[in-house]
């Protein structure tokens, strides 16, 4: 490991994409500003079209610091916004930030430290969900349970070593460029397909408990529906379009609407049966959404009540809200039914 000083580590290029972010975008930055990295750094914000003074506010940050750079993000998208970002710096490791993400101090640190241990092309950990009402609570817990998201590494934690995806993630510029950067026509999920593309190029994608990033949820139940009918949509799309890549865990939320919906169904045809005079064996349809209520109330008791009786409440609903968003927008999108994919990008 070289000597820790700035002239032997590598210098390191934040690259942010921001869009109507005021409330959360001064928080992500000090915390880039803050890092214990000892090497050279430079924060550069692709800045989207905003209206909620967001654009006034990186204003600010950029003039009082002369390693933040602006950057006009015209097109406003993430994947737009990061190659922009990444094209307009300059140092050989790049560190992907979100603007609802706060890094720890030592978050830069550690990564460096990782990709010259393992010589990865990209390092990422955890996404730690902390939220500040009841409602975003319960949204974390859902996000860190393995029936919220499906328990991935990047949400519950694992040991360190090669990985399909990471949260967010520090990459070589170098296989960055090499790849293509990220692929702007993906709204959502753009993540996992350019860490697809790295493997298949022959790099490796590396997680590390050791990294924990905080991120902030959705505030609102209509957000939260939202950012997640617009995941399940591209994660239909890039399961249609890459068949070959995708997990058993990525079917499971649309077999569970899909196996909901025709209990239901069936259910009704079985009260229908009943009034008819004929044997209602049909009334077993009711069966699967009982089920289901029974795996919520469960995962509720286990998760949803570690916060108080209102994020127990609310954890009945968001978990819910999280799997039947992304089961049917999965549908529309494997199916291709969705009229304009691109306008799904889950703000």
């Amino acid at each position: 490991m070289p000597d820790d000083t700035p002239n032997t580590l590598p210098g390191v290029s934040y690259v942010m994409p921001v869009l109507n972010e005021a409330t959360h975008v001064r928080a992500a930055v000090d915390s880039l500003l803050e890092q214990d990295y000892a090497g050279p750094i430079e924060v550069t914000i692709a800045l989207g079209p905003s209206i909620d003074g967001t654009t006034e506010l990186v204003a600010e940050l950029a003039a009082v610091d002369p390693r933040i750079r602006v950057v006009e993000n015209v097109v406003g998208s993430t994947p737009a916004g990061l190659n922009l970002a990444i094209r307009e710096s300059q140092f050989p490791i790049v560190v992907r930030v979100d603007a609802h993400s706060v890094l720890p101090a030592d978050y830069t640190r550690i990564a460096v430290e990782t990709i010259l241990e393992t010589g990865a092309d990209n390092v990422g950990g955890l996404m730690d969900a902390q939220g500040t009402t009841d409602f975003e609570r319960a949204v974390a817990r859902a996000y860190g349970s393995r029936v919220g998201l499906g328990g991935t590494k990047l949400h519950v934690g694992g040991a360190a070593g090669p990985a399909e995806t990471v949260y967010l993630g520090v990459f070589r510029r170098d296989r960055l460029l090499e790849v293509g950067l990220f692929d702007e026509e993906i709204k959502r999920g753009q993540d996992w397909e350019l860490n697809r593309r790295i493997r298949g190029a022959g790099g490796t994608v590396w997680f590390t408990p050791r990294l924990t990033v905080t991120y902030r949820p959705r505030p609102n139940l209509y957000r939260l529906g939202r950012q997640f009918f617009s995941t399940g949509i591209w994660r239909g799309e890039l399961a249609r379009r890459y068949p070959a890549s995708n997990g058993v865990r990525y079917f499971a939320p649309p077999v569970m609407v899909l196996g909901v919906a025709l209990g239901i169904l069936l259910g009704i045809a079985g009260l229908v049966q009943d009034l008819l005079g004929a044997t209602p064996w049909l009334l077993w349809g009711f069966a699967a959404p009982v089920f289901y209520i029974l795996i919520v109330t469960v995962s509720a008791l286990l998760w949803g009540r570690r916060d108080g009786f209102r994020s127990f409440l609310w954890f009945l609903v968001v978990l819910p809200c999280i799997h039947f968003c992304w089961g049917i927008g999965f549908v529309l999108g494997y199916l291709s039914l969705t009229r304009n994919i691109t306008a799904h990008t889950g703000r």
